[in-house]
């Protein structure tokens, strides 16, 4: 007899519902990023949760290719790219009176 393979299901987001999903705001950062400072290490661009940056294909004059917002109101000002460049190329700046949804 053969045995039948049966193909792992796709793990739900969560076990169960969290009580406040969709009540929760979050504040909306505007991303700065100073390109002649940037070495194009990609840091940045790794560590976003919310994939709100990724590498450009413009050179700076040193000839690297820095950092670009794709994704302007998914930032949720976390930081966490502020915290990882090296040259402190990149800043957030918190957009007052709005809210992102989570």
């Amino acid at each position: 007899m053969e045995q039948e393979t049966v193909a792992p299901k796709a793990a739900p987001r969560y076990w169960r519902r969290p009580l406040d999903e969709g009540k929760g705001k979050s504040p909306i950062g505007e991303v700065i990023i100073l390109g002649e400072r940037c070495k194009g290490c990609g840091w940045c661009v790794a560590f976003c949760p919310r994939e709100v940056l990724q590498m450009s294909t413009k050179f700076t004059s040193k000839g690297y290719h820095p950092p670009e917002v794709v994704k302007t109101r998914a930032c949720v000002d976390c930081r966490l790219c502020e915290l990882m460049c090296p040259d402190f190329a990149i800043f957030l700046k918190r957009t007052p009176d709005e809210e992102a949804l989570l």
